[in-house]
């Protein structure tokens, strides 16, 4: 049973886990390990086997009890798209998502959802420039960024070249994308055409912060 807010006791040290569902982010937090040593928390990125939104959140209780923080990333474009598909009867994905960040605001005190509309490419394209444009698919905000990373391919070999990986690319305009993310931060999970990006939370994490600047 995870912990809720009065069960919660400080740990011994600060250990981190990360529940998203897609590659992309994987390789982006193990290039952020990768090139921040000096990170004295335990980052662990989890896919779940099968990538339901429930099996997920079922992740994510689990893994409260463990780890100091649980970062649930979630992409919005996955939960509007099979919400449109869902046939008469099927649970609304986007109604069932807004249940569960209810129930994790109310009741567990160190899981941050994080959302991202339409996916991660949106945070990178506001490395680069402060967009509120909504790109109702992920590849739609791809083309946009590769108006500033002309040579941007979604593959474990360009995300994770070495000495050219995809956290160094950005890297230099890190500052510049959580200034930009002011502006897209969630109003209401039922408003979900417009663009929204909330990485900040989980750079503005203290640890986090502190280490990388």
């Amino acid at each position: 049973m995870a912990r809720r807010k009065e069960k919660i006791s400080k740990p011994r040290k600060d250990t981190f886990a990360i529940i998203i569902d897609g590659e992309t982010e994987v390789w982006y937090f193990q290039m952020l390990k990768r090139n921040e040593p000096s990170l004295q928390v335990n980052i662990e990125p989890k896919i779940p086997q099968k990538k339901r939104l429930s099996e997920q959140y079922e992740k994510v209780l689990e893994l409260a009890d463990d780890f100091t923080k649980v970062f649930w990333i979630i992409d919005l474009d996955v939960v509007i798209a099979e919400s449109k598909i869902a046939k008469k009867g099927d649970t609304n994905q986007v109604q069932q998502l807004k249940n569960y960040l209810n129930e994790l605001k109310i009741n567990y005190d160190n899981v941050i959802t994080i959302l991202n509309n339409p996916c991660l490419e949106y945070w990178f394209v506001l490395h680069f420039e402060q967009i509120t444009k909504y790109f109702s698919k992920c590849s739609d905000a791809e083309r946009q960024l590769k108006k500033h990373l002309k040579d941007y391919k979604k593959t474990q070999k360009y995300f994770t070249k070495q000495d050219n990986d995809i956290y160094l690319k950005l890297k230099s305009e890190l500052s510049t994308a959580l200034v930009n993310t002011q502006r897209t931060q969630r109003k209401d999970i039922n408003d979900i055409e417009r663009g929204i990006c909330e990485m900040n939370l989980f750079f503005e994490t203290e640890q986090i912060k502190n280490t990388i600047g």
